[in-house]
């Protein structure tokens, strides 16, 4: 069986979730081919090959499409049939063209399954895979469901009337697309994200001279910084000593924003920007904290909350999301309810203060539980039975 993954751009050397499933795939007897944008990165796993670039000067552009044209003659049986589906849908003829150029390296396949690693990537090349005879899959990812469709409204309708099958990485985001359109009828996989146990290594004991927190978020409102920020304000308050480290980027308006907050609440020797760094930084620094704090008010399912439970780290978090379905509240990590910082200040403190032997067994359950059922071996084997 061929299956064709396509992705905004070839999975990083530490992103384990897309580089775990063709390894799973391929050690199964599958032929992967991984299609990304036009770049220079070059993936050396599986077959990689690129959509068309598209040239802002109109003149270069013209000789492309020509060329991209040329190049789709022997495949006029496919195209044809393209071309069908997509006047079915009352696409106008130059929309129609654009749409051809844009598709062409998907037209050309010869495939079993046209998997979209995002929904949004699904988006003007719903009709491809009927096209070219192939089966459309599409994964369902935080951003995919929880942002997008708040500015682009029934975004997904045609995705939905062509879709073969489902994988969601949590319940969550499959009711929310339930609410979007989605039938119930098309056949669903819920394949959670996965950590590679090796990579982040074994807990070891934190030495801090005071009390560590960490958060991983990029710096945007659903990830609930402003309130990461009261909930720190409110621990300066109990007088707590602590340092709290952000890792994650935004754009300039918001980091301007979030530091200026810290700045109002005179945090500014507690809460540490980091920027975003590298997985290998992330986890060094997960190593070293004492508590993972996740402030999200909304999340599809957080890898960096499994990440921090598999190295036995106390982890409270906001009942958002499926962030319910990724710990065991009060057996491997606490949940508090979310847009509270106050309650997550007070539950900080209630956790400090418990009995050793009660964090302890917390934090064994916490690594037991990711070990047996977020490996990338559990990953592996249910994507290879995803595509039977």
């Amino acid at each position: 069986m061929t299956i064709t993954l396509i992705l905004p751009q070839p999975p990083g050397y530490s992103e384990t979730f897309f580089r775990s499933k063709i390894q799973g795939l391929q050690e199964s007897g599958h032929e992967v081919i991984l299609v990304t944008a036009a770049t220079d990165q070059n993936f050396e796993a599986c077959q990689h090959l690129h959509h068309p670039k598209v040239s802002k000067n109109n003149l270069v552009q013209v000789f492309k499409m020509l060329g991209v044209y040329l190049g789709l003659l022997p495949y006029l049986k496919s195209v044809s049939k393209y071309i069908k589906l997509e006047k079915s849908e009352g696409t106008s003829v130059k929309r129609m063209f654009e749409k051809l150029y844009i598709n062409a390296t998907l037209i050309k396949l010869r495939t079993d399954w046209l998997h979209f690693g995002f929904a949004t990537m699904a988006l003007e090349r719903e009709l491809v895979a009927k096209a070219i005879g192939a089966q459309l899959a599409v994964s369902l990812r935080g951003y995919d469901i929880g942002v997008y469709p708040l500015k682009h409204p029934n975004c997904y309708t045609k995705l939905w009337d062509y879709v073969d099958k489902v994988h969601s990485i949590s319940k969550y985001l499959l009711e929310k697309a339930y609410g979007l359109g989605l039938s119930t009828q098309v056949p669903i996989n819920i394949i959670t994200p996965a950590v590679d146990l090796k990579m982040i290594g074994h807990s070891k004991p934190t030495h801090n001279d005071k009390l560590t927190i960490l958060s991983i978020a990029r710096l945007h409102w659903i990830k609930g910084i402003d309130d990461l920020i009261e909930t720190a304000y409110a621990l300066k308050q109990k007088g707590i000593d602590f340092e709290w480290k952000i890792i994650g980027s935004g754009d300039q308006k918001h980091e301007e924003r979030y530091k200026f907050h810290v700045y109002q609440k005179q945090l500014r020797d507690q809460i540490i920007f980091l920027d975003k760094q590298t997985h290998q930084e992330t986890i060094d620094h997960l190593h070293k904290t004492d508590i993972y704090v996740q402030t999200s008010l909304s999340e599809g399912f957080c890898n960096a909350v499994l990440e921090a439970q598999a190295l036995g780290k106390l982890c409270l978090v906001y009942d958002a999301g499926a962030l319910s379905e990724n710990i065991v509240h009060e057996e491997t990590s606490w949940l508090v309810q979310k847009a509270k910082p106050e309650l997550l200040a007070n539950k900080i403190l209630e956790v400090l203060n418990h009995d050793e032997k009660i964090k302890k067994s917390i934090q064994g359950n916490a690594k037991e539980r990711v070990q047996n059922k977020f490996g990338l071996e559990v990953q592996k084997e249910a994507f290879t039975e995803f595509y039977l």
